[in-house]
């Protein structure tokens, strides 16, 4: 779009993106409670019928990642629309096949659509004023909570009624109309990052996640010693362990790890990861609460169907609250905001242990829960979108919705060793005791109490993702310059961090150089800018570059190649030919040099850390000095007499 379009059409897009998000989140829960249906209708067993679940958890788990990449490079109203496609597809597969393998292949193709979500998040931030966005975010971070609960009571009500297909009809139909609103109300947005996909990150992270999510989610089933468990989570690891460093080297990365170190990101995912526990123990434990005997003295003796309907007030809870939460992170930021809901979901599970006696007090607890839920959700994509550079904001949240996927893959495996572990005989059954539930609960207090631990280290500043619309709510389009950072040889400087302010100071966006030199950033408007690049080894440099027209090929060189420098000397007299090496603080090999005729000696200066210099004179005596690398040029002096002269490191 050249122009923001009108409020009513942002209200538009807002709607059908978030609708999408709904409908995709539904598939997480629409078969849960026709698991004990599944093994007579398919011709199985229970164990097998199981894998209708864990399919489309594995499914989402790889494509999440991957499509919100895809999404960033090619195009997120093409990936939406690649979500919907297989979402559909595969509820027809499943619909129309009615066997075990086709209702699997059809299950796996619907969890290909969960990474709609991170990339809907995306789409808002391109598409949306400024003054809209925490509020749109927070709603379509909310629908992961809202479609989960929708999804227990309402494929309850359509199988009494019409029929197991009937699920799968369903999706497949909702999903189609989508699929055309999306194609007619959501524009292409021009923000994209050029180069490569990471083909290799990638595979090995599917493997890992894969391999590491089946593991947790079959663990209970297979057992946690079992070949078959220990096998699927040696390969998690060691995948990650061949994937971490190849995502450190190669030039465009599948997931930038460098960003995501970032303190804000980083412990917004943590913490996301912990809320992804907490907040799944509420919908596994609450609806079995329900639904036990009244024999076992705590139960209510609920159907599936009632026991269903009885959570859709925590549902709502999530469509009330994630608004509540975009005003408050515009009121106070979004720090304060997650640390609000984080609270709020401690609390609800402090109240869970009490709140046991009747069905209303149960689903008052479990709304309570759902709305620090909700508070806490719709506050996570805003930190981490105001934390990476704007061409990665769909990835950047498909990795954090991916570690909610964990959070809640671990979850499950937590409650489930917990409701089996402490049990009552009732009628010659064991069943899960009061005791268990509480249990759960104390688990999902503790771990929401280490989520808001975690909120309170992230700095306060920042969360207010930038937009094309800094001030007024009809700006022109967001420009997408490309350009490259050069040293004064002409060689590219690979991971040099080009940022971008405003000639008044104010932030624009950041992008880190790949292995060639090259960045990409988003402008809000035609225009001067001030550009800064760093780099490690290099002396930062500023520029004022006008990109008016928002052609691509700008370029920034840096010119002072850092070095570290110094003078080897013996009782004051130089010392030449001593040999002078530098090794981290953590003892990895950095470089060896010899001192020249007047002792000195001089190192390509290494990233900022702690280092260890050595230095072996000809008569083999020695003397060692530890220091602090910054961004300056380093002057460190040694004499092998003893007589050390104080290190000048800047």
């Amino acid at each position: 779009m050249s122009v923001h379009a009108s409020s009513s059409s942002t209200t538009v897009l807002t709607t059908v993106v978030c609708l999408s998000g709904i409908v995709v989140a539904l598939q997480q829960t629409l078969v849960i409670p026709l698991l004990h249906e599944f093994p007579s209708i398919l011709g199985t067993d229970y164990a097998t019928a199981s894998w209708l679940v864990t399919v489309t958890l594995l499914t989402a788990a790889v494509a999440t990642p991957i499509v919100s990449r895809l999404a960033d490079m090619f195009g997120k109203r093409r990936m939406v629309l690649a979500s919907l496609a297989a979402m559909v597809a595969g509820s027809l597969l499943a619909a129309v096949g009615g066997t075990l393998v086709t209702v699997l292949i059809g299950r796996g193709l619907q969890g290909l659509g969960s990474a709609l979500i991170p990339v809907g998040i995306g789409i808002l931030r391109d598409e949306l004023p400024k003054a809209r966005v925490a509020g749109a975010t927070a709603m379509m971070s909310a629908t992961l909570g809202i479609g989960g609960a929708l999804g227990l009571p309402l494929s309850g009500a359509l199988y009494e009624q019409l029929g197991w297909d009937s699920i799968f009809w369903l999706s497949a139909a909702v999903g189609a109309v989508l699929y055309i609103a999306v194609r007619i109300v959501i524009p292409e947005s021009p923000v994209r990052t050029a180069g490569r996909f990471d083909f290799v990150g990638a595979v090995l992270l599917s493997i890992a996640l894969s391999s590491l999510l089946l593991g947790i989610s079959k663990g209970a089933t297979w057992g946690w010693t079992s070949e078959r468990t220990v096998t699927a989570l040696v390969a998690a690891a060691v995948a990650f362990l061949l994937w971490f460093p190849y995502e450190l080297r190669v030039g465009q990365p599948m997931v930038d790890l460098r960003s995501s170190a970032r303190r804000p990101v980083l412990l917004t995912n943590i913490c996301s990861l912990f809320v992804g526990i907490s907040m799944y123990a509420n919908m596994l434990s609450t609806t079995q609460q329900l639904e036990a005997s009244t024999d076992t003295g705590y139960g209510d003796g609920m159907s599936v169907l009632t026991a269903g309907l009885c959570m859709m007030p925590a549902a709502l809870m999530m469509g009330v609250f994630a608004p509540i939460a975009g005003r408050l992170i515009g009121r106070i930021g979004a720090k304060y905001t997650l640390m609000i809901g984080t609270a709020v979901l401690t609390l609800a599970y402090v109240a869970r242990v009490l709140l046991t006696g009747s069905v209303l007090l149960i689903v008052l607890g479990a709304m309570l829960v759902t709305a620090g839920t909700a508070i806490a959700y719709a506050t996570m994509p805003m930190l981490i979108m105001g934390s990476v550079p704007i061409t990665e904001t769909a990835s950047a949240n498909g990795l954090n919705a991916l570690l909610r996927s964990v959070g809640t893959s671990m979850s499950s495996a937590a409650v489930s060793a917990i409701l089996t572990a402490v049990t009552i005989e009732v009628a010659g059954h064991a069943v899960p005791a009061l005791g268990a539930f509480q249990l759960t609960f104390v688990m999902a207090a503790a771990t929401g109490l280490v989520a808001t631990v975690l909120a309170a280290f992230i700095p306060r500043s920042g969360g207010i993702p930038r937009t094309r619309a800094d001030v007024d709510e009809y700006a022109p389009a967001e420009l997408v310059v490309s350009g490259a950072v050069f040293s004064a040889e002409d060689r590219p400087i690979r991971q040099a961090v080009v940022t971008v302010l405003r000639t008044t100071g104010e932030p624009v966006d950041w992008s880190r150089a790949d292995n060639a030199g090259e960045f990409s950033v988003v402008l809000p408007d035609p225009g001067t800018y001030l550009v800064i690049a760093s780099a490690d080894g290099w002396a930062p440099r500023s520029h004022v570059m006008d990109f008016a027209d928002g052609a691509d090929g700008h370029r920034v060189t840096l010119i002072q190649r850092l070095r570290l420098r110094g003078r080897v000397t013996t009782a004051g007299r130089p010392c030449a030919d001593a040999v002078v090496s530098s090794v981290k603080a953590t003892g990895e090999y950095v470089a060896t040099t010899t001192t020249a005729v007047d002792g000195s000696y001089e190192l390509a200066q290494p990233p900022g850390g702690r280092y260890v210099i050595t230095v072996l004179g000809p008569d083999r005596r020695t003397t060692t000095r530890q220091l602090v690398v910054l961004t300056k040029p380093a002057q460190v002096d040694l004499d092998l007499a003893g007589d050390l002269q104080p290190a000048g490191v800047p």
